[in-house]
């Protein structure tokens, strides 16, 4: 059977040195997430959660690689909740799963229907939709016995949150690599955390995932993230190494230089303190290493699940 020209050509761009190149980037990425932020240990069953879309494809993609040449042993099962959502191919992401060999499970609750009978006709179902989801789950994690729950959040997602939460919420906070769930169960992760979106996009596009839509919020965008992505693609358009330096900025807080007395003891402050940087708020800024120069934003390195000691 002869290929199509298109799948011809896709089929080739897998075997590039550029694709080769973007694939050892993303797994080196991800290898090292999980390193700095001890994601994944020996023995760990690790639910991924696969929407459909080109994050949670790709995240599956490079753990199941990665495992291959891991120190640790763990596993891997991928997790799709179906939510009822009119047209949705049910049989799609089953197939795909099967092709490539990875134990899954597949979850189906109408949450369309109750999002559709709560949110009023214009209104973000975002906000709802979302916990629906989270509460699902929590449920099939403690089912199937996994230790870890892996989302498909990349650094692009961790920047839009912090400044969504800074411009519309009053807090200076992000989306953690590593958080404990909301009911205190489980560990979830996000091996994405040093990948950017539009990395996984082009690896993606060459991987060709059968890529399935959110009919559901899909054409209704949060307005106010749809404001921030294009900030922050204005920035890294005219302003190269801007949004690296604000993605290292996330791993270098010094409390004593801003205002949460939670954090820091200001009243109690004397001659005496011991701080990190002294008065250098009136001091030029320490600028980042040129964005050419720039791999990750992360700690010194320790053996990682992708890298070989």
């Amino acid at each position: 059977m002869s290929l199509s020209p298109q799948t011809a050509e896709n089929a080739d761009n897998r075997f590039s040195n550029t694709f080769l190149r973007l694939k050892k980037k993303l797994e080196r990425g991800v290898g090292e997430a999980i390193a700095d932020f001890n994601m994944i240990a020996d023995g760990d069953t690790v639910m991924v959660c696969v929407s459909g879309g080109k994050d949670s494809f790709s995240l599956l993609s490079i753990l199941l690689a990665l495992r291959e040449r891991a120190p640790v042993d763990f596993r891997i099962v991928a997790m799709n909740l179906d939510q009822k959502q009119p047209g949705f191919p049910a049989d799609v992401l089953p197939a795909y799963f099967e092709s490539i060999g990875v134990e899954y499970r597949i979850v189906t609750e109408d949450t369309y229907s109750i999002v559709r009978d709560k949110i009023p006709a214009g209104k973000t179902t975002c906000s709802l939709c979302s916990r629906l989801r989270r509460g699902i789950i929590y449920r099939v994690a403690r089912e199937i016995g996994a230790t870890r729950i892996a989302l498909g959040h990349h650094r692009d997602d961790m920047l839009e949150t912090l400044f969504l939460n800074m411009f519309f919420g009053g807090k200076i906070k992000a989306m953690p690599p590593k958080l404990v769930s909301d009911d205190g169960q489980h560990v979830v992760i996000r091996p994405l955390a040093y990948c950017t979106e539009n990395d996984i996009a082009r690896f993606a596009r060459a991987m060709e995932y059968p890529i399935i839509p959110c009919n559901l919020c899909g054409s209704q965008e949060n307005a106010q993230r749809k404001q921030i992505k294009a900030m922050l693609n204005g920035w890294a358009r005219d302003y190269p190494g801007r949004i690296e330096s604000l993605a290292t900025a996330l791993q270098n807080v010094v409390p004593s230089h801003l205002a949460d007395q939670r954090l820091f003891d200001f009243q109690g402050l004397t001659r005496d303190t011991v701080v990190s940087e002294g008065d250098t708020a009136f001091d030029p800024p320490e600028l980042p290493a040129p964005a050419a120069e720039i791999i990750h934003v992360g700690s010194p390195r320790a053996p990682s699940v992708g890298t070989s000691t």
